[in-house]
């Protein structure tokens, strides 16, 4: 591993953990990615991940905080990291084409197809409580039926 790579996997670690020790399961490699979403039973939400302020200060802090006041749960938290496990995420957007590469962003998927997302434009430059207010609303639409 090179001396930029070494350095980026401090720089993201707590950025890693921040989901994970929320209950997200972290797909790392483009076969994790396959193997989940082809054997997906349910609801799922699955963050982009990123690096970028915007996932820091909004992304990340909305979907904690909608997760941890939902009175409708998705059965699985899954993320992916933009920039960082180039493949998984690429491999991991092929699940919803129908939108373009977008992140951080947030995913809803449902019945083995995407039902809702939210792309990077309505995270950035939206406040914290509005964006966790969308997750919310959406979290109700699609796994309170």
């Amino acid at each position: 591993m090179n001396a930029y790579d070494e350095y980026m996997k401090g720089i993201v670690k707590p950025m890693r953990e921040e989901l994970v020790l929320a209950g997200f399961t972290e797909l790392t490699t483009a076969d994790e990615v396959k193997e989940t979403m082809d054997n997906l039973e349910g609801t799922a939400i699955v963050v982009i991940n990123s690096v970028c302020g915007c996932a820091a200060g909004l992304a990340r802090p909305a979907v904690r905080e909608a997760l941890g006041q939902a009175e409708h749960r998705p059965d699985r938290l899954l993320t992916v990291f933009a920039g960082q496990d180039k493949e998984a995420t690429e491999t991991m957007r092929r699940y919803f084409p129908e939108v373009p590469p977008s992140s951080p962003s947030i995913a809803f998927w449902k019945d083995q197809k995407l039902a809702y997302f939210i792309p990077r434009e309505q995270i950035e430059n939206f406040e914290m409580e509005q964006i966790k207010e969308h997750i919310s609303g959406v979290l109700d639409q699609i796994c309170g039926k």
